[in-house]
């Protein structure tokens, strides 16, 4: 109920507006300002987690026994 309020005292103010300068006013600055807080926050907190992240790799225990991937001759059948 309290949108359509809003929406009626906004209507006359928009007509007011010159058409040929459009701008995009306070409201544009708000949703821009907690566009750019919430994408500051999003990098804050990747942050935090990738610091947690251990990158070393596991040895490979075939690499550390010597044994290739291919089979030998013999094996095969």
């Amino acid at each position: 109920m309290s949108a359509s309020l809003a929406l009626t005292h906004l209507v006359p103010l928009a007509k007011e507006v010159d058409e040929n300068k459009v701008t995009p006013g306070v409201l544009g600055f708000i949703v821009f300002a907690v566009m750019a807080l919430a994408v500051w926050g999003l990098m804050k907190s990747m942050s935090k987690h990738m610091r947690k992240v251990d990158f070393e790799e596991a040895p490979d225990p075939k690499a550390e026994s010597g044994t290739t991937t291919a089979e030998p001759e013999a094996q095969r059948g």
